[in-house]
């Protein structure tokens, strides 16, 4: 028996005196096949831990993999559209650039179609030839830039062949289109920043023109978007105060020749509404611009700004232009309403009738010469509103209406134009396919006051009543550099090299054949 206290030791296994020495020997061999299985058993428990860890780890590892692939399977056509849709944005944005500025060059070469096509001195008697309208086949002439279908309306306007033709048109499903509007048809709200009386009266005589009809009396009557009552003057004299640098208040009486048409100060006026705001003081920059002023609501929008949304054509009322409006090519609603402004008495703008029945007439009227101007200068329009002339009798007689009498023809005559000078372009460009069709549009105001005649055309001086009219089209005098290169002074052409100083700047600022962009916003 061990001894109590102590820990037992081999030799307390050991057996006691006279037993058989084959009973210690069978223990000792029991113990070693227990322990081995013991330690086998350890080692063997071990090796499935390790099994285990490294199955949750490949496991692990097999689960982010698929992660990463399906990850890269969805990103990487999203990645692929969204290249393609910029690739598609970006062709279409200079399809449209490319429509702008072959619209340019297409209204600046109007003098030499005009100067070409002799044949229009019989049909206006060997008098002056008035501006083509060529601006109405802008898309048709251009279209040999664009797409196929572009190109067979090109070639079907004359039966051109384009089979020969190389280097035409956009990449494969790019094309543009493009419209062109003149904003010299319409009535200039910017008179008023010229700053005097004289322009403020020519816009007022004809706004007042425009809404004098008794059947608009109950858009006027009525509280407007900020709970004023703004009669026609008041809206008026807003329009005109927003844009002239004064301070005073424009009354809009343009027929009160014996004191000013400004009485009080603008703000005071302004800032007593229900929504208070301040004048400008300056033109406007665009024709959005008219929604800040007193009285401009939607109806009032829709009545007598654009009455076709988005179409430029129809408009009619524009922030840009000259100021006179082209007779050849205005709405007849517009011209009526300078009609009307010089002569309020008339009967076409005293009879709802007569004046329904005299836009209609006019309108037919333009038919007939199939896209021809029907006046040469703006006394030819003065003679035929007062029953001269072929037309005259046709409209007035026919209508069995009185011609109209003004006071002063000649000062009549410089409300009206035959030549356009400002034109909106507005060209959309197309890209992509029709699951991943991308569009973009600019709309571009050019202005070509001032713009000399194309280098090396025809036109020689300029024909008389062509935008380079006044203007040689000779090779301008170069202008030394300081590169010692030479500067062309007409628009631009051969312009000076990277270095060449100020006279860099000053070949920048030279008229550009082309016009000058005014206006330039992408959609």
């Amino acid at each position: 028996m061990p001894h109590e206290g102590r820990e037992p030791t081999m030799q307390d296994d050991a057996p006691p005196r006279g037993a058989p020495r084959s009973a210690s020997l069978l223990r000792r061999c029991l113990a070693a096949v227990l322990g081995d299985r013991a330690r086998s058993g350890r080692r063997r428990a071990q090796r499935s831990d390790q099994r285990a860890v490294a199955l949750v780890l490949v496991l692990a590892a097999l689960t982010l993999m698929s992660i990463l692939v399906v990850d890269f399977q969805e990103q990487q056509p999203l990645d692929l559209k969204s290249a393609q849709a910029e690739r598609d944005a970006l062709q279409a944005e200079y399809m449209a650039r490319s429509g702008v500025n072959l619209a340019r060059l297409f209204i600046a070469s109007e003098p030499i179609m005009r100067q070409q096509l002799g044949i229009l001195k019989f049909f206006f008697k060997g008098g002056n030839v008035p501006q083509l309208p060529v601006w109405e086949f802008s898309d048709q002439v251009l279209g040999a830039f664009s797409d196929t279908e572009g190109q067979q309306a090109f070639a079907g306007l004359a039966g051109f062949d384009l089979g020969a033709a190389k280097n035409l048109g956009g990449p494969k499903g790019a094309k543009f289109t493009v419209r062109v509007v003149p904003e010299d048809d319409k009535l200039n709200v910017n008179l008023g920043a010229r700053g005097n009386a004289i322009s403020e009266n020519r816009f007022g005589l004809a706004f007042l023109g425009l809404v004098s009809s008794p059947a608009y009396d109950a858009l006027f009557e009525r509280n407007d978007r900020d709970g004023n009552t703004s009669d026609r003057a008041t809206i008026c004299g807003s329009l005109m105060d927003w844009a002239d640098p004064d301070e005073q208040l424009y009354a809009c009486q343009p027929r009160n020749f014996q004191g000013g048409g400004s009485v009080g100060g603008e703000d005071q006026t302004s800032q007593m509404l229900a929504r208070p705001y301040r004048t400008k003081n300056a033109p406007y920059d665009s024709l959005e611009e008219l929604h800040l002023v007193r009285g401009v609501g939607d109806d009032f929008w829709a009545t007598f700004i654009e009455p076709v949304p988005g179409d430029a054509k129809k408009r009619v009322m524009t922030v840009w232009g000259q100021g006179s409006v082209n007779v050849n090519t205005a709405a007849p609603q517009v011209i009526v309403a300078v009609i009307c402004g010089l002569t309020p008495d008339a009967v076409i703008c005293t009879d709802v009738a007569k004046n329904a029945q005299f836009l209609t007439m006019f309108g037919v009227l333009r038919t007939f010469t199939s896209g021809m101007p029907l006046f040469g200068t703006p006394n030819d329009f003065i003679a035929t509103i007062q029953g001269g002339g072929a037309y005259g009798k046709l409209l007035f007689e026919t209508l069995s209406i009185p011609p109209v009498r003004f006071q002063s023809p000649a000062e009549a005559a410089k409300n009206f134009t035959t030549e356009s000078k400002v034109f909106s372009i507005v060209a959309t460009g197309e890209a992509g396919t029709n699951l991943a069709h991308v569009e973009t549009r600019i709309t571009a105001v050019v202005d070509f006051r001032g713009a000399p005649a194309i280098p090396n055309s025809p036109t020689g001086a300029g024909t008389p009543g062509s935008m380079a009219a006044g203007m040689s089209t000779a090779t301008p005098a170069a202008v030394p550099s300081t590169a010692g290169t030479a500067v062309a002074g007409a628009g631009g052409v051969g312009a000076a090299p990277p270095g060449a100083g100020a006279n860099a700047i000053l070949g920048a600022l030279n008229a550009n054949p082309a016009g000058t962009v005014v206006y330039y916003r992408i959609e």
